[in-house]
């Protein structure tokens, strides 16, 4: 059976994840690019959000720790980064999370953040995983592209020994020979049997690591393809990296959602949703 996990407190009230409860919506820029871009799209997602009737989330990285190149934008830092976060929280009433990437910066980041999110690629570090259980905050494990979806059991009793119950599980795609990712949709009902709600990551699925030489590419093409496929598997929450240009974006423009694609694409989805409904949890 599958756990509810409440999101609170937050600036828009407590938040339901997981069966019965309306979709979650994470979605946001791959990195913090300005306070003003972050502030355009968490007024417009939370708008859709409102008029579809989701719960919603503001995302961006303060820090991407795991850039292709050196010479890559990383973002603002996090002192910088989650003052702009602290700010946008306070000023739009609205959830935020980001990526921790060190133990050290659970604490400072559980001052700002509503959901702590352990990155792919660091979901077996078990100094990380429990500071972040340790805040008491919500963690989101994105499983690795190296984690088969039965051994994100481990990443949950490092969290759970360390005495949280407040997790959220994302799945994001496998690798799949080199530059590429595949999603086995048999994953999402795998994880969701750990216990916890599970979001599924329609942008960086599509992903194509370092697939563009010195950073990567990505099929935004199969974003809708891959996000309906995994509504109708059944899903408590759907992350979406969006940005009003993607062609411009500085992280993730191949493998993010133009803006004004969000709303439609998110009708569609709720739709299925609807379809489907009582199957999933009945």
């Amino acid at each position: 059976m599958t756990a509810t996990v409440r999101i609170a407190p937050t600036p828009a009230g407590p938040i339901d994840v997981g069966p019965g409860a309306p979709l979650l919506l994470i979605a946001g820029p791959c990195v913090l690019e300005s306070a003003e871009l972050a502030r355009e799209i968490a007024l417009e997602m939370q708008a859709v959000a409102a008029r579809l009737g989701v719960s919603y989330v503001f995302k961006a990285s303060f820090d991407k720790a795991n850039r292709t190149s050196l010479a890559s934008f990383r973002g603002p830092g996090p002192e910088k980064g989650l003052r702009i976060l602290g700010r946008l929280r306070e000023e739009v009433r609205v959830p935020v999370v980001s990526d921790i990437h060190e133990p050290a910066q659970a604490e400072m980041a559980a001052d700002v953040l509503d959901i702590l999110q352990i990155p792919a690629f660091l979901c077996r570090q078990t100094d990380l995983l429990v500071a972040a259980a340790r805040t008491g905050k919500v963690v989101n494990i994105k499983k690795g592209q190296f984690v088969s979806p039965w051994d994100m059991a481990n990443a949950v009793d490092k969290v759970r020994g360390a005495g949280s119950e407040r997790i959220l599980l994302t799945e994001r795609g496998a690798s799949f020979g080199y530059n590429n990712l595949v999603v086995d949709m048999r994953s999402l009902p795998v994880m969701r049997s750990l216990g916890f709600p599970v979001v599924f990551d329609a942008t960086h699925s599509v992903q194509l690591p370092g697939g563009a030489g010195s950073r990567s590419g990505g099929q935004r093409e199969f974003i809708p393809v891959l996000a309906r496929a995994a509504m109708a598997v059944g899903i408590d929450g759907l992350f979406l990296e969006v940005h009003p240009d993607p062609d411009q974006a500085l992280c993730d423009g191949p493998n993010s959602l133009p803006l004004a694609e969000v709303e439609p694409l998110l009708k569609q989805l709720l739709a299925v949703r609807r379809a489907v409904a009582g199957v999933i949890d009945g």
